[in-house]
């Protein structure tokens, strides 16, 4: 079977290759691509050559062995069908729609493992969005918002607008999405929020934020958010930053503030969850926000995998227009 794969192979350099896939070993199966989802805020980091060297691409994840040195394929949100397995596997999966947390690539082998059945009623485009629903939904299972709590939502890339949208089910007394882009402020107030501002312009709720989430991607953005939390609030940092550093004043205000501060990442459950949540519970969960989730909204473009170059400069260039790509596949 013959596929494309998308490289990252320097700093703003992306390659896509040819490459043959063989058919499964006893223990694998085949998967024909029809769609992989950009995760802006890491794939950036990855794109521009702000990613630590020093670290696995990812534990959890069996398709990103290796670090994050260039040349590397990277992504994690393939969207396929089952084309052919091996003697040892279940002859059931063939034809399944399938999603698995693999990099951008056509056509792939791996174990059926490794695979996740897509819910009938769940289409293609929305089972894309799965590792982005269930980091949102990991960030506000952290979060713990209270009834009357005043929320504020650093950052409306896509992760941070399925955030908001969830926060915006829940009966809170205020729910501010902040971002610089006019264009993402219009979407986190059509997703619920109540009020959805510039950083320039953020005023502070009555007493300050009860909870605010930085999911912004720019480590300046977290001294705001703590600037914004009031006396014994949380702050919860969902952004990656890679290898910038963040600065922040502590010798003020925050010495007495007892604000938390609280990292948040998909990977794990909060040891406090851990009792009644597993990853299982959560996916289950995530299929069943993915259905009524606003996806035209959301996703902005569809390019074929050929022009994946195209994707991130759009990326990086046009912020306000490309809030979700999602790469398509004709070469099976």
């Amino acid at each position: 079977m013959h596929g494309r794969a998308v490289y990252f192979v320097g700093p703003k350099e992306v390659e896509v290759r040819d490459h043959d896939v063989p058919a499964p070993d006893r223990h694998q199966v085949r998967v024909r691509t029809h769609l992989s989802a950009v995760s802006s805020g890491t794939e950036r980091l990855v794109y521009r050559g702000e990613a630590p060297t020093d670290l696995p691409a990812d534990e959890s994840i069996a398709a990103l062995e290796g670090d994050l040195s260039f040349p590397l394929t990277y992504g994690y949100a393939a969207v396929g069908e089952v084309d052919a397995v091996g003697d040892a596997v279940d002859a059931s999966l063939l034809g399944e729609r399938v999603f698995s947390f693999h990099p951008h690539e056509g056509c792939f082998l791996t174990r059926p493992s490794e695979l996740r059945s897509i819910p009938d009623d769940v289409s293609d485009g929305r089972a894309a969005l799965l590792p982005t629903m269930e980091t949102a939904l990991n960030f506000v299972m952290d979060g713990r918002p209270l009834v009357g709590e005043h929320v504020v939502v650093f950052g409306q890339g896509i992760v941070g607008l399925v955030t908001t949208w969830l926060l915006a089910k829940f009966p809170l007394g205020s729910l501010t999405a902040v971002d610089c882009v006019p264009e993402r402020r219009q979407l986190a107030r059509e997703l619920g929020a109540d009020a959805a501002v510039s950083p320039e312009s953020l005023d502070h709720p009555a007493d300050g934020a009860d909870l605010t989430f930085e999911l912004s991607g720019d480590p300046d953005a977290l001294d705001d958010a703590l600037d914004v939390t009031r006396y014994d609030g949380r702050v919860v940092v969902g952004s990656w930053y890679g290898t910038k550093r963040a600065s922040l004043d502590l010798g003020g205000r925050f010495h007495r503030s007892r604000i938390s501060v609280e990292s948040s990442q998909v990977s794990t459950i909060d040891p406090e969850l851990s009792g009644r949540w597993d990853t299982e519970r959560r996916f289950s969960l995530a299929w069943d926000f993915l259905e009524d989730i606003p996806l035209e909204s959301l996703v902005t473009h569809r390019l074929d995998v050929g022009d994946a170059a195209r994707a991130y400069e759009l990326l990086e260039d046009e912020p306000d227009d490309a809030v979700q790509i999602l790469f398509t596949y004709g070469d099976g």
